[in-house]
């Protein structure tokens, strides 16, 4: 399985932004906190903020904020965000698979594997993967 560049940067960008919901980021503060190449965080967080995951304000007061509190933004909103489906095969989507004789039942093998990574990053929150001091809350990390 491939997690993409782009779901990671993304994933921590959010992260980021949900430690201090209150404070607006810009992008370079956050790219510089998380070692995230700029130019790739800046065209990230644009297909970020089409998804309604983060919003923006320009000027001297502006940045990014989350679009969501931190609770109700899952890990699997953020890969759909930036990646679109969550499993392909050679870049096509899993839906019409089919195979013929003995591999007849691989293609439902490869559905059920999306299917728990749905379920794996459906069920995790950002707010879920924040450091407890940031929240006040005990972290999941590590408990999936």
């Amino acid at each position: 399985m491939h997690i993409s560049a782009k779901a990671d940067y993304a994933t921590r960008a959010l992260l980021e932004l949900a430690s201090d919901p209150g404070r607006p980021l810009s992008c370079e503060a956050i790219a510089s906190a998380q070692h995230i190449p700029f130019r790739f965080l800046k065209s990230v967080v644009g297909e970020l903020r089409r998804a309604g995951l983060v919003r923006s304000q320009r000027g001297c007061e502006g940045g990014y904020w989350l679009g969501r509190p931190a609770g109700e933004i899952a890990l699997l909103d953020v890969v759909r965000a930036v990646d679109g489906e969550l499993i392909t095969l050679r870049g096509e989507s899993l839906d019409g698979l089919d195979y013929p004789g003995p591999a007849v039942g691989l293609p439902g093998v490869w559905r059920q594997v999306e299917s728990d990574a749905a379920a794996t990053l459906g069920g995790l929150s950002l707010a879920s993967l924040l450091p407890s001091e940031a929240h006040g809350r005990p972290s999941a990390i590590g408990a999936a």
